[in-house]
């Protein structure tokens, strides 16, 4: 092997010494958000498919503006911006799915299985579109709208309803914005529940 040049050496240490001050993703905030049920089972408490009806709840689909981690902020009809310094822990998505199987689990009695678990014992599928997870700048609210699509266990027919819960934001920022989305969605899980629990 050939010895670098004096210039190929100069070029690389410059580039060692810039590499601690580039970078190409956006800097994290101090914290990430999520969201809690204020509905669920008990730790420790027992559950079977054999005394009890069955539920697969998947992730809903989203559009592109709640397919990343942000929290999106509708300005009019054809503007959307974020949030700033606010981060979900995971998609919305993701995070509302799991808000409605803890809500569903604990108000309805009902056994949530994954997808692959619903091979083994196929009951109830409850799919749909997340609509809205954001905040609607004019009216100074957090917005969680949600288009359920529920199949009751072994029947072939498909009831679908929309949900939507609407919380006053004083302020729009991370903290904010995350405990009225935190609410709204609530709100939205335990009615989801009760159609599920019919």
């Amino acid at each position: 092997m050939r010895p670098l040049s004096l210039k190929a050496s100069v070029a690389l240490a410059a580039l060692a010494s810039l590499s601690g001050c580039i970078s190409l993703a956006p800097k994290p905030p101090a914290s990430l958000l999520t969201i809690t049920s204020t509905t669920a089972l008990p730790t420790g408490q027992d559950q079977s498919s054999a005394t009890a009806s069955t539920i697969v709840i998947q992730v809903p689909a989203v559009s592109q503006a709640l397919a990343g981690n942000r929290i999106p902020v509708q300005i009019n009809d054809t503007s959307i911006a974020y949030v700033p310094k606010a981060m979900w822990v995971e998609p919305p998505a993701r995070l509302f799915a799991r808000l409605v199987s803890d809500t569903v689990a604990a108000k309805t009695g009902r056994v949530v299985l994954s997808v692959s678990q619903f091979r083994a014992d196929p009951g109830a599928r409850l799919s749909g579109e997340l609509r809205s997870f954001g905040i609607d700048a004019t009216s100074k609210q957090a917005v969680v709208a949600f288009d359920a699509a529920l199949i009751r266990d072994d029947k072939n027919v498909i009831d679908k309803k929309r949900f939507s819960a609407s919380v006053p934001v004083a302020t729009i920022d991370a903290n904010g914005s995350a405990a009225a989305l935190n609410q709204a969605a609530n709100q939205v899980a335990g009615e989801v529940a009760d159609w599920v629990g019919k």
